[in-house]
């Protein structure tokens, strides 16, 4: 027994040092760092105002649920009022009752007649469940029309008008082209001072909008003197309503003249009240308000002092982007212009706002550096061609198609948000004339995504190996000043000279990354008395091969011992195609960099053998995530992980040189 006891304690220790090392391994694996995208950078830096935003939290606690629903609800307007409806749980003697009530406190003649009475059941019976969607919405819109109404003097009541427009819903356009919450037609629009451009509709603008139809109601009240007959002068034109009059015998009661009027408008002024009866009465009915989407008073609007997009807000504010279409409908494509001439708001939640003011300067350094990365996308890549006879590459913008299927708990705006489109492309795409979409059904999906491609290279007849020396960054002794050019940012200089940002905002004494064009600003270090006139880069010494007639690139590996994944990534190959006459790298020493940059990558020629893991953070995009480890294409990640898209999300784990 004591012998059995024995081997059994010196198997024991004899494993331990086999335990540890397997767990310094994992360690090793599970804790390497990676290199943060710029977005992740900016957004660590974000001042979080603390008291604010805890006064935020307070009240947005208060709040409904902020999740945006996207059903359309049925056109409310399109009942026959003469035609009979059963409806037995609401009976005539009592709906007189309720009308009478209604009537004594409103400006609005309300009585009873059967072609109201037919309006109201219709409603109640074939559209009751619409109501308590609609009246959500309504939380967040009628504190503003009230606000407007007020103004001008003009009855409260007639936001119920919104509701039989445009069912509330700001980005409605009728077969007419009428648009918005309001359903201005173009000229009307424009005659009412709303601008209308490629950039900005303000018909779809909720606040401008409202103005502009109260001004029109009252206006058209001082001309008739009834708001029965302004309602139908709003949906025919005042020349429908006087020829009616006219027609009638110069009678001035809507229901005397309805008969004369455009058939739309018989039904619309029925289809007013009826709505105004059914919110005032939901309760009796059962009708329940669904959660409010937000509260009016729950937003807040910012200048934007520079053009953004709201695919930039989205991801440097984490809202989503069918959040920020609903709350500023009138950018129709979805960017947020900037003109010298005119200011421009964007309508936030409030504890977004809060963000927002207190990181200007670095959400608008982040639209500054993408412009860069859009007009220049291969500037900072160490492959790009230093002659302007080398093989090159350029972009184009590519289209590609996928179907989603529909699956239970979706809705356009959720699956818009997904792969970064809109809803109305999304319609575009499918043909969809409403925002309801059935379960199962396949929806296509367009995306355009830059690729690069290369460009057919000049033909050298020269030798057949040519030694290049390559640099990262020459020794120069240039001064130590510069003075800022247009198109040029921080970031841009910084990696001009092979200097840190930080280091920039320290020798002039800035905390801003704005810097301004003319401006002077000091990019060495002076107090090294010259040591850092030159900055100390280790060369790259490239050996390029012509490719001739006949070479494939295992032939070419062979040759040059080099690995084909080694020449694939050296030269941005997708697969093992080459063109005789192209030039090629085939050797390449990896660059030793003395820089104190926390963000430089760890994932060097020492240690790609190994096997790392990446989680998906928001904003994210494969194309992103390439970018942090050198070498690494966005096919290596797809072909790695099995991706076939481009659509990666939140908290995916992505294996990196798998």
């Amino acid at each position: 027994m004591f012998l059995k006891n024995a081997k059994l304690a010196l198997l024991f220790f004899v494993s331990m040092p086999l335990f540890s090392q397997q767990l310094d391994v994992d360690t090793a694996v599970t804790t390497q760092e990676t290199t943060i995208s710029y977005l992740d950078s900016i957004k660590k830096t974000f001042v979080k105002d603390n008291m604010a935003r805890c006064v935020d939290s307070l009240w947005m606690k208060e709040l409904a649920n902020l999740d945006l629903f996207s059903e359309g609800t049925a056109d409310m307007a399109d009942v026959d009022p003469d035609e009979e409806v059963e409806y037995d749980l609401l009976p005539t003697s009592l709906l007189k009752e309720r009308l009478k009530e209604m009537n004594a406190k409103s400006p609005f003649n309300i009585e009873y007649n059967q072609a109201l009475e037919n309006v109201i059941k219709s409603y109640l019976k074939y559209r009751k469940g619409s109501f308590g969607k609609v009246m959500a919405l309504s939380q967040y819109y009628f504190p503003m029309f009230e606000e407007a109404f007020a103004k001008e003097n003009v009855p409260l009541e007639i936001k119920f008008l919104a509701v039989v427009e445009s069912t509330l819903n700001p980005k409605a356009v009728s077969r007419m082209g009428a648009t918005g919450l309001w359903q201005f037609m173009y000229q009307t629009g424009k005659q009412y001072d709303l601008k209308i451009d490629s950039y900005v509709d303000e018909r779809s603008d909720p606040l401008k909008a409202t103005a502009a139809a109260a001004k029109y109601m009252s206006n058209m009240y001082s001309i008739f003197g009834d708001w029965e007959l302004v309602l139908a002068s709003y949906n025919s034109g005042p020349g429908n309503v006087s020829k009616a009059i006219r027609r009638s015998g110069g009678s001035q009661n809507y229901w005397n003249i309805r008969k004369k009027l455009p058939k739309e408008t018989q039904n619309y002024v029925p289809a007013f009240l009826a709505t105004m009866y059914l919110y005032e009465y939901h309760k009796e009915h059962g009708i329940v308000p669904e959660q409010a989407v937000t509260q009016h008073f729950a937003t807040d609007t910012i200048m934007v002092k520079k053009q953004l997009s709201f695919n930039q807000i989205s991801e440097l504010l984490d809202v989503p982007v069918s959040q920020l279409q609903t709350l500023n409908p009138s950018y129709k494509l979805d960017v947020i212009p900037h003109y010298s001439d005119e200011d421009h708001y964007l309508r936030l939640p409030t504890n977004k706002i809060a963000v927002f003011a207190s990181n200007e300067d670095k959400i608008y350094a982040y639209a500054d550096y993408q412009e860069n990365v859009n007009k220049h996308p291969f500037t900072n890549s160490r492959l790009a061609s230093t002659t302007k006879n080398e093989s090159a590459t350029t972009t184009v913008l590519k289209k590609r198609t996928s179907y989603y299927k529909v699956r239970r708990g979706d809705n356009l705006g959720k699956i818009a948000n997904k792969y970064r489109v809109s809803v109305k492309q999304l319609k575009s795409w499918n043909r969809l004339r409403s925002n309801v979409i059935a379960y199962g059904k396949r929806l296509k999906i367009v995306q355009t995504t830059r690729v690069a491609v290369a460009r057919k290279p000049t033909v050298k007849p020269a030798a057949a190996i040519v030694k290049e020396e390559e640099s990262i960054a020459t020794t120069t002794s240039e001064s130590n000043f510069y003075v800022v050019k247009k198109g040029e940012n921080i970031n841009t200089i910084a990696a001009k000279y092979k200097v840190t940002v930080a280091d920039i905002q320290k020798w002039n004494g800035i905390s801003s990354p704005i810097v301004k064009v003319g401006e002077t600003i000091q990019v060495r270090d002076k107090a090294s008395n010259g040591k850092n006139d030159f900055i100390k880069v280790a060369e790259v010494v490239a050996i390029k091969y012509t490719v001739q007639k006949g070479d494939v690139l295992d032939a070419i590996s062979k040759k040059f011992g080099t690995p084909v994944a080694d020449l694939k990534k050296w030269n941005n190959l997708s697969n093992n195609t080459i063109t005789a006459g192209s030039r090629i790298i085939v050797a390449k020493n990896q660059p030793t960099i003395n820089t104190d940059n926390a963000a430089v990558s760890t994932f060097t020629k020492e240690n790609s053998k190994k096997e790392y893991n990446y989680y998906v953070k928001q904003g994210d995009s494969l194309y992103s995530i390439a970018k942090k480890y050198p070498g690494v294409s966005i096919a290596d990640l797809k072909k790695w992980n099995d991706i076939r898209g481009e659509a990666i999300k939140p908290g995916m784990k992505l294996k990196i040189n798998g």
